[in-house]
């Protein structure tokens, strides 16, 4: 039965033989019993292939990643500002690995808008469908920040620096591999991540990447 708001709470008025304050001191006002604490609000879910039916939202989480995504291996160099994982992958296999990555990050507590994805080959699908709205729409996604951004290496220079860059190594030319890991180099603040064939990577790592 639910109190009225006349009559006190025992827990809060009851304090035992200090009911009554001595002379000359008043008694000490009682601490407000702290209630449940509200939800955190849920983040945007990842980018889905159809407007009209976005992806399931995940649960926020404040625990900030310590696993590292996918089966990490010591790459041949570290960025000054970020560290670098390496996930041995085909080039067919790049993308799938990437998106693993992705999912391990969002999973261990990392923000949807913390990482950027980067392809030297095919386009990730979600860019292709995204720029068939136009350019302004895809960009405009990418200044709100809230989720995962995909992009080329053609147009990787043009996207925000993130806390944690993943590199697709998914085919393209040699260029293009060499480019997309300058810019994901220069971008990532904490964390990046190379998926592709080590020998390639390291190849173009040691051309001083």
């Amino acid at each position: 039965m639910p109190l009225i708001p006349e009559e006190p709470q025992i827990h809060e008025s009851a304090q035992g033989p200090r009911a009554t304050p001595a002379s000359g001191r008043t008694a000490p006002t009682p601490r407000p019993v702290p209630g449940p604490r509200p939800a955190a609000p849920p983040r945007p879910g990842r980018p889905g292939p159809h407007r009209s039916a976005p992806p399931a939202q995940r649960t926020a989480r404040d625990a900030t990643p310590t696993a590292k995504p996918g089966r990490p291996a010591p790459a041949a160099a570290d960025s000054p500002t970020a560290q670098v994982q390496l996930i041995p992958a085909s080039a067919e296999g790049a993308l799938d690995a990437a998106e693993e990555a992705v999912d391990l990050l969002l999973d261990s507590g990392r923000a949807p808008g913390d990482v950027l994805v980067i392809t030297t080959g095919e386009p990730h699908p979600w860019a292709t469908h995204e720029l068939s709205f136009g350019e302004a729409s895809y960009w405009a996604q990418h200044d709100a920040g809230d989720d995962v951004f995909y992009a080329d290496t053609a147009v990787a220079h043009r996207a925000a620096s993130r806390p944690v860059v993943v590199v697709a190594v998914n085919g393209g030319p040699e260029t293009a591999a060499v480019t997309a890991l300058s810019v994901a180099h220069a971008k990532s603040g904490a964390l990046l991540i190379v998926c592709g064939d080590p020998q390639r990577i390291n190849a173009v790592i040691g051309a001083g990447v």
